[in-house]
């Protein structure tokens, strides 16, 4: 089970042939006093992963931010904050980071391991091309006022770990998730 509503980890996780129920959690995503980013995600990715967590089903939390000099780039509520949020990624090398936990109920007993994966981009946007993408929309619903696998990608000169996790899921960490609950992940991925 996925808990989350993303179209892009659904994507992700039906590339590798994972058949999966979708369960978006709300939860508030407000930040912690003195939580830093890795905390953030972590504790957001285990909360969205224990939420709804029924006997005999693996449950997959995740949530991925951008963060700047330390500071959260979550969504931007409007165009001209998505337009503050790329004028200041442009030109600087930020993280994203994705906490992701997965979760199962065992005799009744809930068990829930998780991680936080970190990658690096660059952006590169001239102020024209900035008013561009702003646009184009697709900075909506988009951690950092941008997507790296659609219209973004033209203005990333470079990402550096996961590219995966920074479309929203590391899929490379799922295997040491699965792994460290005792899971076979192949058993649950159907080949081709």
């Amino acid at each position: 089970m996925l808990a989350s509503g993303s179209p892009r980890r659904r994507h992700l996780l039906s590339e590798l042939g994972l058949e999966l129920e979708v369960r978006p959690q709300h939860l508030d995503e407000s930040t912690l006093p003195g939580e830093d980013p890795a905390a953030y995600v972590q504790r957001l990715a285990e909360a969205k992963a224990r939420t709804d967590c029924r006997p005999g089903e693996l449950v997959l939390g995740a949530d991925t931010t951008v963060v700047l000099d330390g500071v959260i780039l979550g969504k931007p509520r409007h165009a001209e904050e998505a337009r503050e949020m790329l004028t200041a990624l442009t030109g600087r090398r930020h993280e994203v980071l994705s906490g992701v936990a997965l979760a199962r109920r065992v005799d009744g007993a809930l068990e829930c391991v998780s991680l936080v994966e970190r990658s690096e981009v660059e952006i590169a946007m001239t102020p024209r091309e900035i008013d561009w993408y702003v646009a184009s929309s697709e900075w909506i619903d988009k951690a950092g006022a941008y997507a790296i696998q659609g219209l973004g990608s033209l203005f990333v000169p470079g990402s550096y770990g996961s590219h995966s996790n920074v479309v929203g899921l590391p899929l490379g960490a799922l295997r040491d998730l699965f792994e460290r609950l005792g899971e076979d992940l192949l058993a649950w991925l159907s080949p081709g």
